[in-house]
C-alpha cells in the first residue's frame, strides 16, 4: 500500500516536473541554473504559491473609493519595499528551491525538446568488468557464510537422514552444510564520450557572448551525461593562436589579437589523437565563434580539416555562431557552402540568450 505522505509527494514531484517545463526556456535563457549545480542534483528556485484568504471584519468607510486623495492620484502604498534604498513594510516575494537530480533535468530537458535518444557509433563502447555475487559456493570465507542457504541446507539434510524432531527443531549445520556467496565476472558495455569545447576568444568576443557559450555548455553536458556512462570535458581557447584551459578560464579569459580557426582545430585533433581512440570513444566537438577569421586561406585548411580529419572520428561536428555586432558571421557561411546537407556537421546561430533553447535543439536534435 502507498502511504498518503509517498503520495503527496509524488504529487509535489509532478508539480515539479511541470513548473520546470514551463519555465525551461527561462532557465535556458538566463543561466540561472549554473551556479546552483552540485555533483548530482541542481537547485531549482521555484516561487512559493501563496493562497488567499478571506478576513472577516468591520468595514466603517462606507462606498467605493472613499477616502484621501483627488482624482487621477496613483493608487499604492508609499512604503512600499523595492529591495532597495529604505525598509519598506510589504513582504517580498518567497523562493522556494528544490533539488533537482541531474538525470531528471535532463529527462526533463528531452521531453521538452523532444530530443531522441543517442545511438553511440558502432564500437565505441568499452567492456567494463565487475564482478556480482550471483552464484551459491561450498567453499568460501566465513564472511561470505550465506546464512539462508546454510540453514535450508542443514535442514534437508536432517529431515533425509531422519534426525529432524518438530518437537526439538534445533538444526545445527555440519561443515558439509555450508554455503558461501560467489561472484562471477560480469562484463557490460560502457559507453563514454567526451566533448571538446573550442572558443575564439578574440576581442570581438564580449562578456556577452562567454555566457552564451557557458549556458550552451551546461545544457550540452547534462544531456550528454544522461546518455553516457562517462563523459569527460575539455576546453580550447585561441586568437591567432590556441591552448588547453581549464573550465573558468575558458569561461572567463578576454584575448585580443587575429583569429585563426585552424589553431583550434588542429588542438582538437592531436587531443582525439592521443587520448581518445574514435574506436572507444564517442566524440563531439563543440566550436563558438563570432564568425570571423583571419584569411581565406585559413578558412580552407579549417574546413578541410573538419572533412578529412574530424568527421571519420567524431560523432558530430558542432559549430555555435554567437552574434556580435564586431563579427562579420563569414564562417558559417563557408561551412553551409562546404558541408550543405552534412548529417554529422551541425551549424547554430545563436543571436542572443533568447535563443539558447533553439540552439541545444540544433545540437542535440539529431540523436548523434
Amino acid at each position: 500500500m502507498i502511504s498518503k505522505i509517498e503520495r503527496d509527494v509524488g504529487r509535489f514531484r509532478q508539480i515539479v516536473r511541470g513548473r520546470i517545463r514551463r519555465d525551461l526556456k527561462k532557465y535556458m535563457s538566463s543561466g540561472e541554473l549554473i551556479g546552483r549545480k552540485g555533483k548530482d542534483f541542481v537547485s531549482i528556485p521555484l516561487p512559493q504559491i501563496q493562497l488567499p484568504r478571506l478576513r472577516f471584519g468591520d468595514n466603517d468607510d462606507q462606498g467605493v473609493g472613499s477616502g484621501d486623495g483627488e482624482a487621477g492620484d496613483a493608487l499604492g502604498q508609499e512604503e512600499e519595499g523595492d529591495g532597495a534604498g529604505k525598509a519598506g513594510n510589504q513582504p517580498g516575494q518567497h523562493i522556494l528551491e528544490v533539488e533537482v537530480t541531474i538525470e531528471e533535468l535532463a529527462e526533463i530537458m528531452g521531453e521538452e525538446l523532444e530530443l531522441p535518444n543517442i545511438e553511440p557509433r558502432g564500437a565505441k563502447n568499452v567492456d567494463a568488468k565487475k564482478d556480482r555475487y550471483t552464484k551459491i559456493a561450498t567453499v568460501g570465507p566465513d564472511a561470505l557464510r550465506h546464512g539462508r542457504r546454510t540453514y535450508r541446507q542443514a535442514l534437508a539434510r536432517q529431515i533425509a537422514s531422519g534426525t529432524y524432531r518438530p518437537d526439538d527443531p534445533r538444526v545445527v549445520p555440519m561443515r558439509a552444510d555450508m554455503r558461501f556467496r560467489s561472484w562471477k565476472e560480469d562484463v557490460r558495455p560502457e559507453r563514454n564520450a567526451v566533448v571538446i569545447y573550442m572558443m575564439d576568444v578574440s576581442g570581438s568576443m564580449g562578456d556577452e557572448q562567454k555566457e552564451i557559450v557557458r549556458m550552451e555548455a551546461f545544457w550540452i553536458d547534462t544531456w550528454l551525461s544522461s546518455q553516457y556512462d562517462g563523459l569527460d570535458t575539455r576546453f580550447i581557447i585561441h586568437d591567432a593562436a590556441a591552448r588547453e584551459v581549464d573550465r573558468e578560464t575558458f569561461f572567463h579569459t578576454r584575448e585580443s589579437g587575429g583569429t585563426l580557426i585552424s589553431t583550434a582545430y588542429k588542438l582538437c585533433l592531436k587531443m582525439i589523437e592521443e587520448d581518445y581512440p574514435s574506436s572507444e570513444w564517442n566524440i563531439y566537438p563543440f566550436h563558438f565563434s563570432d564568425g570571423d577569421n583571419w584569411s581565406g586561406s585559413d578558412t580552407r585548411a579549417s574546413v578541410q580539416m573538419v572533412r578529412e580529419q574530424m568527421l571519420p572520428r567524431v560523432n558530430a561536428f558542432c559549430y555555435g555562431q554567437v552574434e556580435s555586432e564586431y563579427g562579420s558571421g563569414q564562417f558559417m557561411n563557408d561551412l553551409q557552402e562546404a558541408f550543405g546537407d552534412e548529417e554529422a556537421v551541425i551549424l547554430s546561430h545563436i543571436a542572443d540568450k533568447d535563443a539558447v533553447m533553439a540552439s541545444i535543439k540544433t545540437f542535440l536534435g539529431r540523436g548523434r
